[in-house]
């Protein structure tokens, strides 16, 4: 499975994340860390249900991935 980060757009309520941790759960992913600095979270979700979650409103969805500075 895919690891993703969810985060919270601005001007959007904390009720459209929480909707998209019911999302990951209910297609059988599964939250791996709560983010404390914004409003978002880390995740596992089948392939073929990321595109689902990539539709909700109020989110951004992007792949997990390493960063490095120069």
């Amino acid at each position: 499975m895919p690891v993703i980060n969810v985060s919270l757009k601005e001007g959007h309520s904390k009720e459209k994340l929480e909707a998209a941790k019911q999302s990951i759960t209910d297609q059988g992913g599964k939250i791996t860390k709560e983010f404390k600095l914004i409003d978002g979270f880390t995740a596992e979700i089948p392939d073929d249900k990321l595109s689902t979650l990539e539709s909700h409103e109020g989110v951004d969805v992007e792949k997990d991935q390493v960063v490095t500075t120069q």
